[in-house]
């Protein structure tokens, strides 16, 4: 069942993708569905994927499919538009439907800065906003943060680097994450585990791994991308 937004958001694109062969941008769909923000629409997108109406093209960037429509679209019930009538086309008992392109930017919030070096306070608040690349991104919620430090640099993380993390709590050994430490300073480090023991393990040899109880550290996040700026 989908809600209100997500019916109109998924009629809305159809319709612009068989008038115009097209998908529209998100400030049309932010325009069309008289949201504040286009946040609010990249989680609309990432709903209707997760429910099965919009897949990912493999290989493909900017690129969406459309995988079926809600039953009551070809049943009469209110759509989207007033007066839209979508073709589908049927096929091997299943509807085919053209391939959307789709943005290729999602905001992501700065959280603030996080060490790679001496851990400093939890992240707590929303600094700004940044446009970041899908092709960086999946399914979740992600979120930047800002590199103050200099205890990554062999794994190519520099100060002043913006890094792109998922937000879990759970990571494999070898992953580089967002480790809480003793549940008050957080820090950009590898994660190690070693049995009952976790390591936070830096990529600059003049700094040590640090060695915690299981208890001590709480993930919060792993790496997925980063952002360098150049001034």
């Amino acid at each position: 069942m989908l809600t209100r937004k997500q019916h109109e958001l998924l009629m809305f694109i159809h319709e612009r993708i068989q008038e115009t062969g097209v998908s529209p941008s998100f400030d049309e769909m932010k325009e069309a569905l008289d949201l504040a923000s286009k946040s609010g629409i990249h989680r609309l997108i990432t709903a209707l994927e997760e429910r099965g109406f919009i897949r990912r093209l493999a290989h493909r960037a900017r690129a969406l499919e459309v995988t079926k429509l809600p039953e009551q679209a070809t049943a009469g019930a209110p759509r989207g538009r007033a007066g839209f009538k979508p073709d589908v086309i049927e096929g091997g008992g299943g509807r085919a439907l053209a391939p959307l392109a789709a943005n290729d930017t999602r905001e992501l919030p700065l959280m603030g800065k996080i060490a790679a070096g001496t851990p400093i306070d939890a992240i707590e608040h929303e600094t700004a906003r940044y446009p970041v690349p899908e092709s960086m991104l999946g399914l979740g919620e992600h979120y930047l943060l800002e590199i103050e430090g200099d205890s990554m640099i062999e794994a190519g993380i520099l100060n002043g680097d913006m890094v792109v993390i998922k937000s879990t709590d759970n990571a494999s050994s070898g992953e580089i994450v967002v480790a809480l430490v003793e549940g008050e300073h957080a820090t950009l480090k590898r994660l190690r585990k070693k049995g009952a023991s976790i390591a936070l393990e830096p990529a600059n040899r003049n700094y040590e791994t640090k060695i915690y109880g299981s208890d001590q550290v709480a993930v919060q996040g792993k790496l997925v991308g980063l952002m360098r700026r150049y001034h």
